[in-house]
């Protein structure tokens, strides 16, 4: 008898290859005859280069070429300035490449690069605004996924009017990435074609780039990425090191790798921006909501058009009659900041659930039962009936196991006289996305099954939930389907990212292991010699209009302690609930949930880009200034899931998991460290060194 797949938890596919070292990333690749880059960064701010002199690089032994504006390859245009590599002698960023050695080893390469001459016309540049609202402008009208500003009722009629307002501003600071494998590349070309091997989140779509840039054809362009070491949505984008690679690798007409230092990563893999967020909120007086304005401010780069939209999940979050949420940007002589793990809505909901707590705090009523009385069965931004909303449930769970009830005798009962203690909630969101993919299916006649599709396994473990799924379609063990994918040759696939692998590319799978099964039907059950194949792509399904909003939800809840002496904040037990509809893999999913919680608590507490006001570099450039949390900063942690399923959001009934861990657990934190010590801290990183008159330091309010 054939035992269901989903909801069991076989072991990864890849388990045995990555604890025993055999798995290969893209820095493992080795081809004859392999070149190596290094780059020279730019030493200015702003202005242009008025000339590269490479003599002595080039009379080095090993040395195969020095590019530079003047000699590389031309590109075709972009839509992205920050791919077109040496193209121009402008430069509008510290770290900005302007010239790359090419050489025989990586040595030979670094100690050429640094022999390179660089002359510069210095020109003004601007790090910094001098006051919230300086030099910024809105984004389009409509960002990637939802408008950029929206607005419902008169907000300012129903502040003015609620008898309970809170009014505060909420600061994060830039956020790096720092996965654990660094970004890299390997490109080599043959006959008029290009492969690269890449850390990438997207074959498909990384190939599509890279065919206009060079003028060919997509099917002249193969992208390979078997193993990437974690992303976190800073490869979900190609980047310059790809380009150079393949730029490199055209001009010395031999296979070049590229591989980015720790400390380039924040220059060129892009980061979380610096947010700056005015929270306005106007309730009656047991906490319901009037009105709530949602103002975020925050900073970009000359050559990109991101945007981090952080008021967008409030759009979705609380009932209230009159709402409003606006973006503004400004634009810096900073690198390009990029997509990180529940982007918008992971500084976003911090500074909404601090507000709520602080809500909860004015009207004197229990901080869940505040999340309850503001729940909501239909979107208020589109008014569309949820597709599940399992909010109150994840918040009353979590309450009771827990122990929510009895938080303040808890936290009367753990201080010891040195420390204190307290307790603190947020609730979490992400929306849910599905995007066209195309998969097939493959049957030998003796049993066995092939799945491919170009996604990409970035650590989450998508080969075997892919697995499971096509399993559970064909109505056959598990252990009878082989899923192949990270490589661009397959079937187009979306890119991993925005909590969509899963349901994208479990659709296409469905559909295609559906398509073979007919096909096996067709037959009569018997499959001819050569085999059966069948093939998928959900673009036309996805094309029929949403009836439903489609968010996952979460409830995370965190105990804190702050020594009255050292100020140090530890969180000694995490608890989040989730309702992430089916849940294929509980042990994928408890990894991905526990994962971002242990982000969200690094962000609470640790973690801090600085960048230099004067002269425009990143202060915190590697692992030694920039700290991460350890599992020694996290001693305990849970993740459960609630039953419901989605079959709105996916055939299989579940929804993303990938980020909703991360949003809401820094709120928690803050939220518990108000309890612990009655005061505020509405940026991040906690900082309670602040709170250093003894007297700020009682027993919580």
């Amino acid at each position: 008898m054939t035992r269901a797949s989903i909801g069991a938890s076989p072991p990864r596919r890849e388990a045995r290859e990555k604890v025993t070292g055999s798995a290969r990333y893209t820095g493992d690749v080795a081809l004859p005859h392999l070149a190596y880059v290094a780059v020279v960064p730019a030493e200015i701010v702003h202005g242009r280069v008025k000339a590269v002199h490479p003599e002595d690089a080039l009379a080095r032994r090993g040395v195969l070429a020095v590019l530079h504006a003047a000699n590389c390859p031309r590109l075709n245009g972009t839509g992205w300035a920050d791919l077109a590599v040496l193209q121009s002698r402008s430069v509008v960023h510290r770290g900005q490449f302007v010239a790359a050695v090419v050489a025989e080893s990586p040595r030979i390469a670094h100690e050429a690069a640094r022999t390179v001459r660089v002359d510069y016309a210095p020109g003004p540049h601007r790090l910094s605004p001098d006051t919230p609202g300086d030099g910024f402008h809105r984004p389009p009208d409509h960002g990637p996924f939802f408008p950029t500003d929206c607005s419902h009722g008169d907000v300012e009629s129903a502040l003015s009017r609620a008898p309970v307002r809170i009014e505060a501003t909420y600061t994060t600071p830039p956020y790096h990435h720092h996965a654990l494998e660094p970004h890299g590349t390997v490109a080599y070309w043959h006959d008029g074609a290009l492969t690269v091997f890449d850390t990438t989140q997207g074959p498909s779509g990384t190939r599509d780039i890279l065919a206009r840039l060079f003028e060919i054809s997509p099917d002249r362009v193969r992208v390979i990425a078997a193993h990437v070491g974690g992303g976190f949505g800073s490869k979900a984008a190609p980047r310059a090191h790809l380009v150079l690679a393949a730029v490199a690798a055209l001009a010395v007409g031999r296979p070049v790798k590229t591989a980015l230092t720790r400390e380039q990563l924040g220059v060129v893999a892009g980061y979380r921006p610096l947010t700056v967020q005015r929270i306005r909120l106007g309730a009656e007086a047991d906490g319901r909501l009037l009105a709530v304005s949602h103002v975020s401010f925050e900073q970009t780069s000359l050559t990109s058009d991101h945007c981090e939209y952080p008021a967008a999940p409030t759009r979705t979050m609380y009932a209230a009659p009159n709402r409003e949420t606006r973006h503004w940007r400004t634009r810096l002589n900073v690198p390009s900041p990029t997509w990180m793990r529940a982007p918008g809505e992971c500084p976003g909901m911090f500074a909404l659930e601090s507000a709520m707590d602080e809500l909860a705090v004015a009207c004197s009523v229990d901080p869940v039962e505040l999340r309850l009385r503001n729940d909501t069965a239909n979107d208020p931004h589109s008014g569309r009936p949820f597709s599940t909303r399992n909010l109150a449930a994840c918040l009353r769970l979590g309450a009771e196991r827990f122990g929510w009830a009895d938080r303040d005798r808890l936290r009367a009962e753990r201080g010891d006289g040195r420390r204190l203690v307290g307790m603190g909630v947020a609730a979490s969101t992400i929306p849910q996305y599905r995007f066209p993919s195309r998969a097939s299916a493959r049957t030998d006649g003796l049993g066995h099954y092939t799945v491919r599709i170009a996604a990409v396994d970035i650590g989450t473990g998508a080969r075997t939930v892919l697995a499971q799924i096509a399993a559970d379609t064909l109505r056959v063990d598990v252990e009878r389907v082989t899923v192949e994918v990270g490589d661009s040759a397959y079937p187009a696939a979306s890119w991993a990212g925005r909590s969509s692998g899963t349901t994208s590319w479990g659709t296409a799978v469905v559909r295609a292991c559906e398509g073979l099964r007919s096909a096996i039907g067709r037959c009569g059950g018997r499959v001819p010699d050569g085999g059966l194949e069948a093939a998928a792509d959900t673009l036309d399904e996805l094309a029929t209009p949403r009836t439903h909003s489609q968010h996952a939800f979460g409830a995370q809840f965190a105990e804190v302690t702050v020594d009255r002496s050292t100020r140090e904040v530890r969180v000694p037990r995490m608890l989040g609930v989730f309702a992430v509809g089916r849940v294929i893999n509980p042990v994928t999913v408890r990894s991905q949930l526990v994962g971002g919680m242990v982000m969200g608590l690094s962000m609470a507490l640790c973690e801090v880009g600085v960048i230099d006001r004067t002269y425009g570099h990143f202060h915190t450039r590697d692992l030694a200034a920039y700290h991460v949390a350890t599992f020694a900063d996290a001693p305990w942690i849970e993740a459960i899931c609630i039953d419901e399923e989605d079959f709105h959001t996916s055939p299989m009934g579940s929804k993303g998991v990938g980020e909703i861990g991360i949003v809401g657990t820094a709120a928690a934190i803050a939220n518990a460290v108000h309890h612990a010590t009655g005061h505020r801290i509405r940026g991040l990183p906690l900082d309670v060194r602040a709170l250093m008159d003894e007297r700020a330091m009682g027993n919580g309010p």
